[in-house]
């Protein structure tokens, strides 16, 4: 067998950070495996991701519903704020789109905890 070294991984690109206060919540399992999806997904200038419960939960398996009571989970905590969106389609007709989810600074759920 012919040795082939692992491919570098460009840090920016391959990689998230987690902050540490995240384990001083007791968040569930659940809400943490969605959480930590949403901050992989995120525009990491705007703080801002839209995937769709359906991909959250293939990313993170588990269904759409289960991801939708993690998301109001991560909601309460103060994690994240979400905003429901539209989209026209080719007729004109206006439909819902996904949520798009602003990921909040930690302190304010850690101040939230606190209290």
């Amino acid at each position: 067998m012919k040795y082939t070294p692992r491919p570098k991984h460009d840090p920016v690109k391959n990689y998230f950070q987690l902050p540490n206060e995240i384990f001083l919540l007791g968040l569930s399992p659940g809400a943490l495996a969605v959480y930590s999806y949403l901050l992989c997904c995120e525009n990491r200038k705007t703080y801002q991701c839209w995937p769709s419960y359906k991909t959250i939960g293939r990313a993170v398996r588990m269904s759409a519903n289960t991801v939708r009571k993690y998301v109001c989970e991560l909601e309460e905590q103060r994690l994240i704020s979400t905003e429901s969106t539209t989209v026209t389609i080719k007729d004109g007709l206006t439909r819902n789109s996904n949520l798009l989810y602003t990921i909040r600074p930690i302190q304010l759920a850690l101040e939230q905890f606190s209290k």
